[in-house]
């Protein structure tokens, strides 16, 4: 079954830094636009970053505006979410998730959907 598979997670202090990697199993990302999704406990799942196929436009939750970046290699078929300055409300599990070429706020628009991975900011 095609998916994602994600790495980087873990636990960081608050301030940290954190790299997520998202590689697809069975198809590519190209001509998808990739987003990061979190999902606290108790907490609706809301999407942190999107980079859009193609012109590589890129849009940021307001909560992450200038810590978090989202980047894609097409030729290593990998997308990234580069997280700094990190504190406690980012602890979550992260998903990325594949829907065409542009990028949705709607969770329900996205095809391809990795397992998930731990993030945990904690002193």
């Amino acid at each position: 079954q095609s998916q994602f598979v994600e790495s980087g997670g873990g636990l960081v202090q608050p301030g940290g830094s954190l790299r997520l990697s998202c590689a697809p199993s069975g198809f590519t990302v190209n001509y998808r636009a990739i987003a990061w999704f979190r999902q606290a406990p108790g907490k609706e799942r809301e999407r942190v970053g999107c980079i859009n196929w193609g012109i590589p436009n890129t849009f940021y939750l307001d909560s992450v505006k200038g810590r978090f970046t989202v980047s894609r290699d097409n030729t290593a078929n990998t997308v990234y979410l580069q997280m700094n300055s990190l504190n406690p409300e980012d602890t979550a599990v992260y998903y990325c998730a594949a829907r065409p070429i542009l990028c949705s706020r709607d969770v329900s628009g996205y095809d391809y959907w990795g397992q998930g991975t731990q993030v945990i900011v904690s002193s």
